[in-house]
């Protein structure tokens, strides 16, 4: 009887364990030196719900993310550590630098490097960052510069765009549309862009008139009869759905991008077959970047009886894109 008093005893004094922010950052560590980065993403994950104030965790979910090729969602977390910071976690511009250069934005990972040097005169990366710098130097006149740099604006102002329709943030990216309407007025192509954030922010109506308006101006527009087949499907109004998804099933353009956005069209318009037909003939190099290639190529692969092409599909796509990762398999919503 003794000795089972003794092992109550000791088993109500067990403390129990429970993982903190660093457990799960060394597991993420782990992880990614073994290249396991979609495992590594998941316990970095774990590690900031443990503990969000901490800039460590996520500047190296940033680095997980730039070594799967996902610059956009790295840049967005070193941005947030900076101005959670107030800038005092300067490694932040290093990096931000290194994803940069990926993007071709040379303008802005010189600026970011020239600044990461500026406030680490011995910092960890300097040879790293002096190296860049040297690697983008270039000899261009005065005048040239300014113009590149103008471009190069343009490029930033793309990429958040990008970021926040990937993201469905409507309303941000609404906000953006109209800085960078004042910005570069002679960019027509994103007005299309703009229609589609309106549309699935609530304005229906309105986005309609809108891209309407632009078929008007230009009746064979590829853009505006993909926006208008999707708002018509959404909205129900079957007879004008068909009219301009009757558009699309008879070009077949030259450019990915193009072909890409047909290929989501049909897709995400119950259009199954044929937009299976045109995901499989795409270059994905060109379009990986897209996390609605992901999504839709692997509806259109589940509808058609290709249960395992879809999982493959969507895998490979949550490595690749973060964002999808939060959803739920997208089959499942259809």
């Amino acid at each position: 009887m003794q000795s089972n008093h003794n092992a109550q005893g000791k088993k109500e004094n067990i403390i129990p364990y429970i993982p903190d922010g660093d457990f799960y950052f060394t597991k993420g560590v782990e992880a990614f030196e073994k290249q396991k980065y979609d495992i590594a993403i998941k316990w970095l994950r774990k590690a900031i719900e443990a503990d969000p104030d901490n800039p460590l965790y996520q500047c190296q979910i940033s680095i997980v993310y730039t070594e799967i090729g996902a610059y956009h969602a790295a840049n967005q977390l070193l941005h947030e550590v900076l101005q959670n910071t107030t800038d005092q976690y300067t490694d932040c511009y290093y990096l931000l630098a290194n994803n940069y250069a990926h993007l071709g934005l040379v303008h802005d990972a010189k600026k970011n490097a020239e600044l990461y040097l500026d406030k680490q005169k011995h910092g960890e990366f300097r040879e790293d960052a002096e190296h860049l710098l040297d690697l983008m130097h270039n000899d261009n006149e005065e005048s040239d510069e300014w113009e590149f740099e103008e471009e190069d604006e343009l490029i930033v102002y793309q990429e958040k765009l990008f970021h926040h329709l990937e993201s469905k943030e409507w309303d941000k990216a609404l906000m953006l549309f109209e800085e960078m309407m004042t910005l570069f007025p002679n960019y027509k192509v994103m007005i299309h862009d703009y229609t589609y954030a309106l549309f699935f922010s609530g304005s229906t109506e309105e986005a309609i008139s809108k891209e309407l308006d632009l078929l008007q101006e230009q009746p064979n527009s590829l853009h505006s009869h993909s926006n208008l087949a999707m708002f018509y499907y959404e909205t129900g109004r079957i007879k004008e759905y068909k009219r301009h998804i009757k558009a699309l099933l008879n070009v077949y353009p030259i450019h990915e991008q193009q072909k890409l956005r047909i290929a989501v069209t049909l897709a995400a318009t119950g259009v199954y077959e044929q937009a299976y037909g045109r995901f499989c003939n795409l270059v994905k190099q060109q379009v990986n970047n897209h996390s609605a290639y992901y999504k839709w190529y692997s509806i259109a692969a589940y509808k058609l009886g290709r249960p395992s092409k879809a999982l493959s599909l969507w895998e490979e796509g949550c490595k690749k894109h973060p964002v999808l990762a939060d959803e739920e398999s997208p089959w499942k919503e259809t």
